[in-house]
C-alpha cells in the first residue's frame, strides 16, 4: 500500500489521472500535490491530503513552477513519488504543415516528462525516489489518424527505455502503457466524433494497474491482458497486425468522409 508519501501528479483533474488521484488520496497519510491547468477549479476542497495547483506542464516554467510549489506545501521534503500523466492526442489525417501545432504534442508529450526526469533527479539528490510516465501502448505500435500522438508516444519510450538503463540506483522509474482508455481523451483529440480504436479499457482499471505498480516496483506496466496477448501473437504472426491496422485505417478513410459531408465538399 502507497502510505506516508509526498506525491506529485500530474493530469490530476481527469481521465487516468483523476481515478489515480482517488486511488492515492483515500489513505489520508499521503499528502498530493494534484496538478493540472485546471486543478484549482476543478479539485478544489476535494480533499484534505489533496493540494490542487494550477500548472502548464508543456513550458520548462510550467515544470519548474511544479517542483516550486512541491517544495513549498511538502516543507522542503523530498518528493517521494512523481508521476508524470499528463498529455494529449490529436486524431486527424496528417496532411498539413504546421510547426507550432506538432512542437506543442511534443513539448507536453515528450520534452516535458524528459525535462521532469532531470529535474526530479536533482531535486532527490541521492535520495530514493519514484518517477513514474503514461506512455500509452500507442508509443509502441502506431495507429493511422495519430501520427503525431504516436510519435511523441514513441519518443517517450525511447527515453525511458534508455534511461532505465542509464539511471542511479536510487530512482526507480515506471511507465504506463495503456490501450485506448474511456476517458475525455476522444474529445480532446478531435472536436468531430470518430470510432474509437478497438479496444477500449475502463480509466479504473488502468488506475488500479498503475498504482499496484507503483506499490511493487514494476518498471513497465500494460493493463490490457489482451494488448499484451496482441502483441506477442503479432510477432509470430505479422499478418493479424496488417489486419487490425486495416480496420483502423477504415475508420480513418470514414472519418474523413464524414468531415467532408460537414463542409459540404
Amino acid at each position: 500500500m502507497i502510505n506516508n508519501k509526498k506525491i506529485v501528479l500530474t493530469g490530476a483533474s481527469s481521465g487516468i489521472g483523476f481515478e489515480v488521484l482517488k486511488l492515492i488520496a483515500a489513505e489520508k497519510s499521503n499528502k498530493i500535490l494534484a496538478v493540472s491547468r485546471h486543478a484549482e477549479e476543478i479539485l478544489s476542497g476535494y480533499a484534505e491530503n489533496v493540494i490542487p495547483f494550477n500548472a502548464d506542464v508543456s513550458s520548462a516554467e510550467g515544470v519548474d513552477g511544479i517542483f516550486s510549489k512541491a517544495d513549498e506545501v511538502f516543507g522542503g521534503a523530498k518528493i517521494d513519488i512523481f508521476y508524470a500523466n499528463a498529455g494529449f492526442p490529436y486524431y486527424e489525417e496528417y496532411n498539413y504543415a504546421n510547426w507550432d501545432r506538432i512542437l506543442k504534442m511534443f513539448e507536453t508529450n515528450s520534452i516535458s516528462p524528459m525535462y521532469t526526469y532531470g529535474k526530479y533527479l536533482n531535486h532527490l539528490n541521492g535520495r530514493e525516489g519514484t518517477l513514474a510516465y503514461t506512455v500509452s501502448a500507442i508509443g509502441q505500435m502506431a495507429m493511422p489518424g495519430y501520427a503525431v500522438y504516436s510519435a511523441s508516444k514513441f519518443a517517450l519510450h525511447g527515453f525511458q527505455q534508455a534511461m532505465q538503463l542509464e539511471k542511479p540506483k536510487n530512482l526507480r522509474l515506471i511507465s504506463l502503457y495503456p490501450i485506448a482508455t474511456e476517458t475525455n481523451f476522444f474529445k480532446v483529440a478531435n472536436e468531430i466524433p470518430f470510432e474509437k480504436p478497438f479496444p477500449v479499457q475502463q480509466p479504473q482499471v488502468v488506475a488500479r494497474k498503475m498504482v499496484a505498480a507503483l506499490e511493487s516496483g514494476k518498471k513497465a506496466v500494460s493493463p490490457s491482458n489482451l494488448f499484451s496477448f496482441a502483441k506477442v501473437l503479432m510477432g509470430v504472426c505479422p499478418p493479424v497486425r496488417t489486419v487490425y491496422w486495416k480496420l483502423e485505417t477504415d475508420k480513418l478513410k470514414r472519418f474523413k468522409e464524414k468531415i467532408k459531408n460537414i463542409k459540404g465538399e
